[in-house]
């Protein structure tokens, strides 16, 4: 057992992992069809789609690799997310609204209908291995965080933080993610908020960190962290990324209203410009009072055994475990939608039922979920110093651009044709492959540095461009295409597609059988009160546990934040009631 940790911090994360499998189980039969499963009915409220895209765009990889860099460079870690936030408006202003009418249980589901089936199936067979990727290296953080936290092997840390979240995503579906997503967002606020004043009280408060931070601490950029690499391979590719990413698209069709869609975006951008100080400013400050951190990877779970108290430690290894929780199961939810909307329904089993459907999916999710643990251990055997940032910028400059430069044409333009939006995956696709191969042959070993991001964004951006510009002047759509492509946007910008209720007309789907049966009706849910039973309750099981386990010296900090935690679940809860009636 991790000497740091007392027996409080294992009962509370334990408390805390017995909650989110609860609430998977509570959903669990009250998703009756794919769209129950997959988007929430339709019907979930903007501000907790808003938390939830918030959660789901960290993770503990956030924790390992930002932390890192703000240890080691500054207020560069918060460049990076602010710099962000132009791009989540814009994306927001002109998509959101589309998005919310373009898809309905998965983000690719609308590609045939405005390019054709090829290109469908290419966005979800290159867009499913990219994500579990992605999601491999979250997991590899996560465990690297346990395993520092709790004195686990890095091994174990990995499957045991990817058992978990894949158990309550496999239950309840995109509810059980939404939920457990601001369960987890009221967690890491009250237990990350606490570091900051501790951190600031270790160097003598905010005046004495200024006057004794390294020279050039609070600039802008560092090194090779330039505003070529904030602005390509960083802002350029975040804005690919937010106008595409499928468990982000998912938040959009998920809620009732073109409007409450654009609300979910600009709630994220707003908690994007507040968040960041917040989360990292700890780590930076730990520079002064942790000077010879030699593994920098491990520096959040070291500044929190070094400042917490007994219980509180337990708190923010839950908060860092629910970051990552969070990122996972909306991708793993998200990627099991398009297999099984995408793939299955469209090509194995057109006319199965609302019943088979939602099976396919949670297998679905058991596989993508065992894929991405074994991706985790894949990162770890690369080393537990690796720099997790350099691999991400890699990965999304090198896949993204392929895939959504295609996805956001198709939903402004009524030039580019069917062969120009397959023509630029292919060709960007192979553009960046190639280019990939000729960098490792050069070195011998692929040796990632900063600036081969912003290049391979670059590179495979241009050549998806290319590729959609000459397929689409030497293969145009027939007249019958370039109806139907018109009536289809024609549909995204037309405003009366909602009902009083909230509720949309859907378009017709070409791959919908004529025939097929009736949704079952789910039951109404009010998540608000979901929420506030559950964290009321990790509130009061917080505050007993530090009562009858921890010295009274430690009493103070630990109970204040629990009656925060249970106050906080009694206006979710009275909330919620309120509705229901």
């Amino acid at each position: 057992m991790n000497e740091k940790l007392a027996l409080a911090d294992y009962l509370l994360i334990g408390g805390f992992f017995a909650v989110m499998l609860a609430v998977g189980f509570y959903f669990m039969n009250r998703v009756r069809s794919l769209k129950d499963y997959f988007s929430g009915g339709n019907q979930v409220p903007w501000w907790l789609s808003g938390i939830s895209l918030y959660m789901s765009s960290f993770s503990a990889f956030s924790f390992v690799a930002y932390s890192a860099l703000s240890y080691k460079h500054g207020w560069v870690s918060v460049t990076i997310w602010w710099i962000v936030v132009p791009s989540i408006a814009l994306t927001t202003y002109w998509f959101a609204g589309r998005w919310r009418r373009a898809a309905s249980t998965s983000p690719l589901e609308y590609i045939e209908e405005r390019y054709g089936r090829g290109l469908r199936q290419g966005l979800a067979w290159m867009g499913i291995p990219m994500t579990v990727m992605d999601d491999g290296m979250k997991l590899f953080a996560i465990g690297t965080l346990v395993s520092v936290s709790l004195g686990f092997s890095l091994a174990w840390g990995i499957f045991l933080s990817g058992t978990i979240m894949l158990l309550y995503t496999f239950l309840g579906g995109l509810w059980a993610v939404l939920v457990t997503d601001c369960i987890q967002f009221v967690v890491l606020v009250l237990a990350v908020i606490v570091l900051l004043p501790l951190s600031f009280r270790e160097v003598g408060g905010v005046g004495g960190f200024i006057d004794k931070a390294p020279e050039g601490f609070f600039d802008l950029t560092s090194g090779d962290y330039d505003w070529v690499f904030l602005v390509v391979g960083v802002a350029f590719v975040q804005f690919l990324r937010h106008g595409t990413a499928w468990s982000f698209i998912q938040r959009f069709y998920s809620v009732r209203t073109d409007a409450d869609a654009r609300k979910t975006g600009y709630l994220v951008a707003a908690l994007y410009v507040v968040g960041p100080p917040v989360l990292f400013l700890p780590a930076m400050v730990s520079r002064l009072f942790l000077p010879e951190v030699e593994n920098t990877n491990q520096v959040y779970a070291l500044l929190c055994a070094h400042l917490l108290p007994a219980g509180m430690m337990g708190l923010v290894v839950a908060a860092m475990f629910s970051a990552s929780m969070s990122m996972l199961s909306s991708d793993y939810n998200a990627v099991a939608s398009v297999f099984t909307n995408d793939i299955y329904k469209r090509l194995l089993a057109p006319r199965a039922s609302e019943r088979s459907l939602v099976w396919v999916g949670r297998m679905a999710t058991l596989v993508i979920g065992a894929v991405a643990l074994g991706m985790g251990f894949l990162v770890a055997e690369l080393g537990e110093d690796v720099d997790l940032i350099k691999i991400m910028v890699t990965l999304f400059s090198v896949c993204l651009p392929p895939i959504a430069i295609p996805m956001l044409l198709g939903l402004v333009s009524r030039r580019v044709s069917g062969a120009g939006g397959l023509g630029g995956f292919l060709l960007g696709c192979a553009a960046g492959i190639l280019a990939f191969l000729v960098k490792s042959i050069d070195l011998q070993s692929v040796e990632i540095d900063l600036r081969y991001g912003p290049t391979m964004a670059t590179i495979t951006s241009l050549a998806t461009m290319a590729g959609v510009i000459l397929g689409t002047l030497l293969r145009p759509d027939s007249a019958t295409k370039r109806a139907q492509v018109d009536r289809f946007l024609d549909g995204l910008t037309n405003r009366p597609t909602e009902t009083r209720s909230g509720i949309r007309s859907e378009p017709a789907r070409a791959e919908a059988p004529a025939e097929a049966p009736a949704e079952p009706e789910a039951p109404a849910i009010f998540p608000a009160t979901i929420i506030g039973v559950s964290v009321g309750s990790l509130g009061v099981l917080f505050a007993l546990i530090v009562l009858l386990t921890v010295s009274r010296s430690d009493w103070f900090l630990s109970l204040l934040v629990a009656l925060a935690m249970a106050c906080t679940g009694a206006v979710f809860f009275v909330v919620g009631t309120r509705q229901s009636r």
